[in-house]
């Protein structure tokens, strides 16, 4: 496995997969995964809302996985997570960011993907301290991807995205 970071905008990536930040609607949002929505076109849309409801208004729990084509995206697929929101630390938030990382990995591994980019999972508007989160993706990254031919970009859109995974990376 190789994990490596770069600075880029992860909808330009021509990979096997590109992680989605997503909400549990799965219907886009702001951010990342406002981006990926556009630059992949309705027919993303569409493929997330023909994704099962769990319950009203959730087709992907927080710390879960789904998995799309990337349709006019240069990425084969997208993989759609929920990270958690930040509710200050004692809420299990370390587990379930942990999960997400995890699940979108065992997800690409599971349909054939040896290339693909992370975001910084729950660091936008749902408030996840950065430096915290960057270490918590290293770490389950490190220890999933363990004993798989796979190259894990960790993408970033700003210097200090960038500077946590560099530190991250570092630990």
């Amino acid at each position: 496995m190789e994990l490596i970071r770069q600075r880029a905008d992860i909808t330009t990536l021509e990979l096997d997969a590109i992680v989605n930040a997503a909400n549990p609607t799965l219907l886009g949002g702001g951010g990342v995964d406002g981006a990926i929505h556009r630059a992949a076109g309705p027919r993303l849309l569409a493929a997330c809302r023909d994704i099962e409801e769990i319950r009203p208004g959730v087709r992907c729990p927080t710390g879960e996985a789904r998995i799309t084509p990337g349709f006019d995206l240069p990425a084969h697929h997208v993989i759609h997570t929920v990270g958690p929101v930040w509710r200050g630390g004692d809420q299990q938030e370390s587990a379930l960011l942990a999960a997400s990382y995890r699940n979108s990995l065992r997800l690409a591994i599971e349909h054939g993907c040896r290339h693909l980019a992370f975001p910084a999972i729950s660091c936008g508007v749902y408030g996840y301290p950065l430096d915290d989160a960057a270490r918590i993706a290293v770490d389950t990254l490190r220890e999933t991807g363990t004993g798989h031919a796979i190259r894990i970009v960790l993408c970033s859109f700003d210097n200090a995205v960038d500077a946590a995974w560099q530190r991250a990376l570092n630990a």
